[in-house]
């Protein structure tokens, strides 16, 4: 599947909120690295005029699932483009876990990757993020 087909799983809605700043987050999993026990992504995005409508979000990660990934970081990039692309939010934090035993004598592999609009900032907000 292309990018633009990957792309296309994600869709919006307008904002609710207009001009306030929240945080929207989702969670799911794939099976990124084979079978056995799935890899983990968050995502914490602050809107500007559209949301992630929830039930994409999931269709979302059955294209990432169907995908080969060299590596977690390529996987993680690739959501924050993915949502950097078709979002446009203010700020966007993607947390890709993978799972414990993934690599043989490695207990944890996590990479987490944050993008956000030139010249927006609201440290109070982001302050108050649970950690992933």
């Amino acid at each position: 599947m292309d990018v633009h087909e990957r792309r296309g799983h994600l869709k919006t809605l307008a904002n609710p909120g207009g001009s306030r700043d929240y945080v929207a987050g989702l969670r799911g999993t794939v099976q990124a690295f084979g079978a056995g026990p799935a890899t983990r992504v968050s995502i914490h995005y602050v809107p500007d005029r559209a949301i992630v409508e929830p039930a994409a979000f999931g269709r979302y990660l059955e294209t990432l699932t169907a995908a080969e990934w060299s590596s977690l970081e390529a996987l993680a990039t690739a959501v924050l483009g993915d949502f950097a692309n078709e979002l446009v939010a203010r700020w966007t934090r993607v947390v890709v876990t993978a799972p414990e035993g993934a690599y043989p004598g490695v207990g944890a592999h996590q990479v987490i990757i944050e993008d956000r609009q030139p010249g927006w900032d609201n440290p109070a907000l982001l302050s108050r993020l649970p950690g992933d």
